[in-house]
């Protein structure tokens, strides 16, 4: 399907210079849009265990995600009721947190559990202190937490895509292998270049041959979620090394001939091709730094399969990635200057328009 002539930014021009220099909105960023909104940590299989633990950061905030002995995954704010000590500097496996300050030890359910020499204090009451909870919840196979008080609905949030990849079976697959970019540009910058293939003849020639950047539809134009289908240029291939699949498909029927990009806004991007799905997690360092985080995931049969090769998909996105990266980090440098000012979108840019859109409204900014 070619969806040239059906997309339109709508006369939309870029973001002005200070979204992605001013310290202050950076700020405000991360008060009002990554503290308000449901942010994808990881797969459940990293909690496998009773007391598997991983521990999630963002600005000030530290967050504790751990499996209990019940087999429930909790999150909790990573400071000690006490005097505010973080309790964890790594994930792990642990049958307890502790505080190393004064050895309050909390339960994996966040129960305070021993607090020493507290006895004496008229009127303790350990029930008063668990650890502060966080918001969580699962989908496909991924955990996700809110830091808000009362967040959104994670249904309702969802709501676009939350029933719409059974074919894929996400929650049963597996990660055959992760990898982590450390990007010198503001995370929105990141966001902009997902949503647009008008780059792909120049950038990822490879990208464009598998996949040839008209050959694109959205299915979802407006709102926090965006994105849609493209098209595979050749039957049974896939976006690898080779062109060939390098797992066992996942689907059958048209998505065999497809692969689907979305962006969850504001630290997600999530691509769904044949034969494996491919999460990109975004995690605002600074105003101009960006950690992106990387999974391949599998069918768990894949090292059964004659011919299956991650690597070849690894492979393939290490090099579209960075090839990536690269413009991202020009742009950051260009959109710095005073000589700066905000061009025109292209039609062929209208989700990246839609991004914008939704971005200054969850900011609050007309």
């Amino acid at each position: 399907m070619t969806a040239r002539g059906k997309r339109t930014a709508g006369g939309a021009k870029a973001l002005p210079g200070r979204y992605y220099t001013d310290p202050a909105i950076f700020a405000r960023e991360l008060e009002q849009l990554f503290g308000a909104r449901w942010l994808c940590v990881g797969r459940q299989s990293q909690l496998e265990a009773p007391g598997s633990t991983v521990l999630f950061e963002l600005g000030r905030e530290s967050v504790i995600v751990v499996r209990g002995e019940d087999d429930q995954i909790r999150a909790f704010h990573n400071v000690c009721r006490h005097r505010g000590a973080r309790l964890c500097m790594v994930g792990g496996q642990y049958s307890r947190i502790r505080c190393p300050y004064h050895a309050w030890t909390y339960g994996l359910d966040g129960r305070l559990v021993g607090a020493p020499n507290m006895t004496e204090v008229a009127g303790f009451d350990r029930n008063d202190y668990p650890l502060l909870p966080v918001a969580t919840a699962l989908w496909e196979g991924f955990v996700f937490i809110n830091l808000a008080g009362n967040p959104v609905r994670f249904a309702d949030a969802f709501a676009p895509i939350h029933d719409a990849f059974a074919a894929w079976g996400i929650a049963r697959l597996t990660v055959a292998e992760q990898v982590s970019y450390e990007v010198a540009a503001n995370w929105k910058l990141l966001f902009q270049n997902y949503a647009e293939c008008y780059h792909c003849p120049i950038i990822h020639p490879a990208l464009n041959q598998v996949t040839p950047y008209l050959g694109a539809d959205n299915d979802l134009t407006s709102g926090e979620i965006l994105g849609g289908p493209m098209q595979i240029q050749q039957a049974d291939a896939s976006m690898t090394v080779s062109g060939h699949l390098c797992g066992p498909p996942l689907v059958s029927g048209p998505e065999r001939q497809q692969v689907f990009y979305y962006t969850i806004f504001p630290g997600l991007f999530l691509s769904l091709h044949p034969d494996y799905v491919l999460t990109h997690r975004i995690e605002p360092l600074s105003i101009d730094r960006t950690r992106v985080c990387c999974e391949w995931l599998f069918d768990p049969g894949y090292q059964d399969m004659e011919g299956s090769d991650p690597q070849q998909a690894v492979t393939f996105w290490d090099r579209v990635n960075r090839e990536d990266w690269h413009v991202c980090e020009l742009s950051q440098l260009g959109v710095g200057s005073r000589a700066y000012v905000p061009g025109p979108y292209s039609e062929l840019e209208s989700v990246t328009a839609a991004f914008d859109r939704a971005y200054l409204d969850a900011l609050g900014e007309p």
